[in-house]
């Protein structure tokens, strides 16, 4: 791969990190509830179930799933799923946060497995990878060097920005103190969540 047309990619998986989502709402969430170094590992979990995406698009099945409207509805229909029930938890979630530390209780474990799910089931990931993956692809060049190459710096630039999110959102939390203001964030946390699953919901193959 030139390094013109890495440029290109970089730019458009820049893109595609920046805008919000519910990878983003999930590691904003987790900055602010949990600070930064707890939700490390769910920026981690995201990572997995991009990789895995990029992986299926570079052994020829992500073209098939994209193609493939049974394939497509499942997995949406279990994101939907998931992304609502992560709304209704939030808006049942109390959060409690002292003058130096945030006092939620929750495992890395359960972080990261949410994360990785909150990935896995989103098909626009992988509808976006399929159509724009092929794009960049030189005929002439080993093709599994070039998805390695493009899954590297698409997952590199995908962390950069959750990093900074999760930075932001951890900082953010320290000025929170009222437990009338986390129970609105919790609820606009919840409602973003929900309305992430009903843009899932509208989103035809």
């Amino acid at each position: 791969m030139n390094i013109e047309i890495w440029i290109t990619y970089l730019s458009a998986t820049f893109i595609y990190s920046v805008i919000p989502g519910s990878g983003t709402i999930n590691t904003i969430n987790n900055g602010m509830v949990y600070g930064f170094s707890k939700s490390l590992i769910s920026i981690i979990g995201l990572q997995l179930g991009l990789a895995f995406y990029i992986i299926l698009i570079g052994m020829g099945l992500g073209v098939l799933v994209s193609q493939s409207l049974m394939a497509f509805i499942v997995i949406k229909w279990v994101g939907v799923a998931y992304l609502i029930w992560l709304g209704i938890q939030k808006f049942q979630e109390t959060t409690t946060i002292n003058s130096t530390d945030i006092l939620v209780e929750t495992s890395e474990w359960k972080l990261f497995r949410k994360a990785v799910f909150v990935n896995l089931t989103n098909p626009k990931t992988v509808i976006f990878f399929a159509a724009l993956l092929p794009q960049f692809l030189d005929a002439t060049s080993s093709h599994y060097l070039q998805i390695i190459q493009m899954g590297a710096t698409t997952i590199i630039v995908d962390t950069c920005v959750m990093l900074i999110y999760v930075i932001l959102a951890a900082k953010l939390a320290y000025y929170i103190r009222s437990p009338m203001v986390l129970k609105r964030l919790n609820r606009i946390f919840g409602t973003m969540f929900i309305g992430c699953g009903a843009l899932l919901a509208s989103a035809k193959a």
